[in-house]
């Protein structure tokens, strides 16, 4: 198993997961380079929020 703070493991959490932008106005998932909502078409964009530690129980 590999562990949860691997240098490798959490680049790829980071491409995969929380490079992402986020829609303010329908909430829709955009790709990091998006300068407009896919969904509602709306400029008003900001990034993922990247959670800090475990998921608790």
């Amino acid at each position: 198993m590999v562990a949860a703070r691997d240098p490798e493991t959490m680049r790829i959490v980071y491409q995969r997961v929380l490079n992402k932008l986020v829609c303010r106005k329908c909430g829709a998932l955009n790709p990091p380079g998006a300068k407009k909502c896919r969904r509602c078409k709306s400029k008003n964009l900001r990034p993922k929020r990247a959670m800090i530690g475990m998921k608790k129980g």
